[in-house]
């Protein structure tokens, strides 16, 4: 049987999400357990736990934050019909999606976010904050890109 390009599109959209989860999770497991301290001119590696969300907000507001991420993942999941069926926006979805689910899995089983990547000029961030970045900013540009 031949599959549809929409059935091939989801289980690429399912593997980008899943591949996304699990980057985010072994990078975390490996910096919880070595708790590097790195530095290579302004980029620090070093272990933090997050209490909050991005830039400092909400500290110590996991249980809301932990609200938040399903509610959007879940919000994702249930319109994924309406994501076009086109490969970036796809991608760069899936890689949203993982990167909410990456975070929700650290507040559910750890009580805070592993954070790790320190620029010294930025707040210190994960793979998962960087999924989300790059998925929203991919999903941006290929929403202005269709309305021009």
């Amino acid at each position: 049987m031949v599959e549809s390009n929409k059935t091939k599109l989801l289980r690429f959209f399912v593997s980008v999400t899943i591949i996304t989860i699990l980057i985010d999770q072994i990078t975390k497991l490996i910096i919880f357990n070595l708790k590097p301290n790195l530095q290579w001119g302004f980029l620090k590696i070093h272990y933090l736990a997050n209490t909050g969300a991005g830039f400092g907000l909400l500290q110590d507001k996991t249980i809301l934050l932990m609200i938040i991420s399903s509610i959007v993942a879940l919000v994702t999941i249930v319109h994924y019909q309406e994501i076009p069926q086109r490969i970036w926006p796809q991608v760069f979805t899936a890689l949203f999606l993982g990167g909410v689910i990456g975070n929700l899995l650290d507040r559910i089983f750890r009580g805070f976010v592993i954070d790790f990547i320190d620029l010294t000029v930025w707040p210190a961030f994960n793979m998962a904050d960087s999924a989300i970045t790059i998925g929203i900013i991919g999903i941006l540009i290929t929403m202005w890109k269709k309305n021009t």
